[in-house]
């Protein structure tokens, strides 16, 4: 079977494009608030006891939290996803993700119930982080699945861009809020109205993804694998995950110590103004989009590979360039060393949209990508953030973050080398090939 066999024509594929973008954008706007939310409030409405320092590190740990959760929801709905389709898993992924982020908005604070209020906080925030888990790999496999080899990387680029547009709208959000009312209200009530607000968005996130149809793709494979998607992942394609993983941890390590961590950094370390820290939020998010479509565009003409190889090589370097930056301490420093970091994650981000996809075959290509992705947030957007906050507090400084950010650049890099180009195939050849990468 040939890939050309099975593709959309332009304006099929342009639909299915835009319709993966809306539903990834959704989907990581409601993550991303509450990451916003962490930084700015959640150490004080959830935590109040502990003080400003462990209040934010509790904070920002509830955030990672749905990192862990993340694999298994890769698991969980890949495994659907591969056996059912993807347009009907990615409906309930999104329905999932929308009903966690309302109750985080109607969740009462520790102040009128107690130590129950962090507990149920931490409870739906692993629901949101099943979601997300089951969320990427099946929007970039509407678009992967569909498009044409030449062109897979330009159209896989869409779900890539949710993470920036997404992070650029909550920070609008936030800032919007900011601006219209006072602090205490802000404390009080307005964190509450991203949350709440996002219902209009799921709905309409529900409408698109209900109007498209199945992927080519996987209503011509052929049946159904007789063994759990998540066993054969493992057994015939382990070293493409843990790859695939390593590869693109670099890339959750940069996004989110730039939308989570330097949040709280520029708010509380530089005292930077909160309004000024979240236009900068924006800005970094665009820049962060930009990139993520040249890079993806590219990768048809120069390869995959060498793109991500070209992004983990600028992460090396930006590691150690973006604090000295920030540290200047004026709200511009800090807006250029934001962009700087959010800047070179979309070079190594936008072709792993298409990446990842091409090192699994169809019958487990949801779950196999899924994984590789949700591991990668595991130690670089779960762990990493983690490690900055106690090194920004040891005699290194934020010296530290750069070394710990260059690091993971390094071993993100030689993963990224030890991988095979599959730029040129057809994802369909993939089913007939089932041999360890």
């Amino acid at each position: 079977m040939t890939n050309a066999a099975t593709t959309q024509p332009p304006r099929s594929m342009r639909r299915i494009a835009l319709a993966s973008m809306t539903g990834t954008v959704i989907e990581f706007y409601d993550f991303f608030i509450y990451g916003t939310a962490a930084a700015l409030v959640f150490n004080k409405v959830f935590f109040p006891e502990l003080g400003a320092a462990a209040g934010t590190a509790l904070a920002l740990a509830t955030f990672g939290v749905a990192f862990v959760a993340r694999p298994f929801g890769s698991i969980l709905f890949g495994h659907f996803g591969d056996r059912l389709g993807r347009k009907g898993t990615l409906v309930t992924t999104l329905l999932l993700m929308g009903f966690s982020t309302l109750a985080i908005g109607l969740l009462p604070t520790t102040g009128m119930i107690g130590v129950l209020a962090p507990i149920l906080l931490v409870v739906l925030r692993i629901l949101q982080g099943l979601a997300v888990g089951g969320e990427w790999a099946g929007a970039t496999l509407l678009t992967a699945e569909n498009a044409p080899t030449k062109a897979r990387g330009k159209y896989a680029l869409f779900p890539q861009l949710g993470p920036s547009v997404a992070f650029a709208l909550a920070s609008a959000t936030f800032l919007v809020t900011a601006l219209t009312m006072s602090d205490e209200a802000f404390l009080a009530w307005g964190w509450r109205i991203p949350f709440i607000g996002s219902v209009l968005l799921v709905a309409v996130g529900l409408y698109v993804r209900l109007a498209l149809e199945e992927t080519a793709t996987f209503k011509n494979s052929g049946p159904v694998s007789t063994k759990l998607p998540v066993t054969e992942v493992f057994t015939t394609r382990t070293a493409a995950v843990f790859l695939g993983a390593g590869s693109t941890t670099a890339v959750f390590a940069f996004f989110y110590i730039g939308v989570t961590y330097l949040t709280s950094y520029g708010t509380q370390q530089l005292q930077l103004p909160r309004p000024s820290v979240l236009a900068m939020g924006i800005v970094g998010g665009l820049v962060f989009a930009f990139t993520t479509i040249v890079s993806a565009i590219l990768s048809d003409r120069v390869g995959r590979r060498k793109m991500v190889v070209g992004g983990n090589i600028a992460s090396v370097a930006a590691g150690l360039l973006a604090f000295p930056i920030i540290d200047i301490g004026t709200v511009w420093s800090f807006g250029l060393g934001l962009s700087l970091v959010l800047g070179v994650v979309g070079i190594a981000y936008g072709p792993i949209g298409a990446q990842l996809p091409e090192l699994f075959p169809t019958r487990f290509r949801y779950t196999g990508a899924g994984i590789a992705y949700n591991l990668a947030g595991v130690f670089g957007g779960g762990v990493v953030p983690l490690f900055a906050a106690a090194l920004a507090a040891s005699t290194l400084g934020s010296l530290g973050i750069g070394l710990l950010l260059s690091g993971v650049s390094l071993i993100s890099l030689l993963c990224t080398l030890a991988l095979p180009h599959t730029d040129a195939d057809s994802l369909a050849a993939q089913d007939a090939e089932l041999t360890s990468v």
